[in-house]
């Protein structure tokens, strides 16, 4: 608990201390506004414009959210599908491969032209860019678990929904959230893709409004909104994930050097 709370500070101070040294910088070389906004003048638009920016929010979460859950239902469903069929393997990886190779920026156009520009079209691009890690890490994890643990599960007369349920299902949890906080990043990303093609609200249709305005101190406004918002949802996928099991946290933590 100490070590977290040296982290959090240590964070807070960076934070602070790069603060003064933007606004400073922007103060003593008098930078133009709309090149480079003192944090002062960005948060003014914060608090100014804080109206405009939150129902913005709403928007791209909304898209966000339900795009990621789609990737989530229909990722497990066909990480499940794949372990359990070679068939099923053999058929879906090359068009899931193919719908990941392919650039969302491309695929975009077309949705707005196919389900046209509401929120359905950016729902879909960041349902496009999260299922796929969804998919890689669930498989790999219902393929890792030990072939000595199957024999016995199958010793022990176990049908193929118990060693699902007790065996591959477990053992692909710490997997299935590491993909997860990759999804869920990479959805923000899919809906700001959707609302810079053909958006007419959301945080990326404020921002390309503020680039047509030449208004700075707005777009990074709606980055540093945008920027809170992603970090909420990864917290919140980390916050299930200690819950669930906490024992892969601490295996994370003990590999990797570090922990959240």
């Amino acid at each position: 608990m100490i070590e977290r709370l040296k982290e959090l500070g240590t964070v807070t101070v960076s934070l602070i201390l790069l603060t003064v040294l933007w606004e400073g910088a922007v103060w003593i070389f008098s930078v133009p506004e709309f090149l480079l906004p003192a944090p002062s003048a960005v948060a003014e638009v914060l608090f100014s414009r804080s109206g405009i920016l939150l129902e913005n929010t709403f928007v791209t979460f909304r898209e966000t959210v339900y795009g990621f859950l789609m990737g989530l239902v229909l990722g497990v469903v066909s990480a499940v599908m794949i372990v359990y069929s070679r068939l099923l393997q053999n058929l879906l990886y090359p068009l899931i491969l193919i719908a990941q190779i392919v650039p969302k920026v491309a695929i975009a156009p077309l949705l707005l032209i196919w389900v046209g520009y509401g929120e359905l079209s950016k729902v879909l691009i960041a349902f496009l860019v999260s299922w796929f890690p969804i998919i890689v890490t669930t498989v790999s994890g219902m393929r890792m678990v030990q072939p000595e643990m199957l024999d016995l599960a199958r010793s022990l007369q176990a049908t193929n929904w118990q060693i699902f349920t007790k065996v591959r299902l477990p053992n692909s949890l710490p997997h299935f959230f590491g993909g997860l906080k990759i999804a869920i990043t990479l959805a923000v990303i899919g809906a700001i893709i959707g609302e810079f093609i053909g958006g007419n609200n959301g945080l990326g249709y404020l921002i390309v409004v503020s680039n047509y305005e030449v208004n700075t101190p707005l777009m990074f406004s709606a980055l540093i909104v945008l920027s809170l918002m992603g970090l909420v949802l990864y917290g919140a996928i980390v916050l299930l994930e200690r819950w669930l099991i906490p024992w892969g946290i601490e295996e994370e933590q003990e590999h990797s050097g570090f922990g959240m």
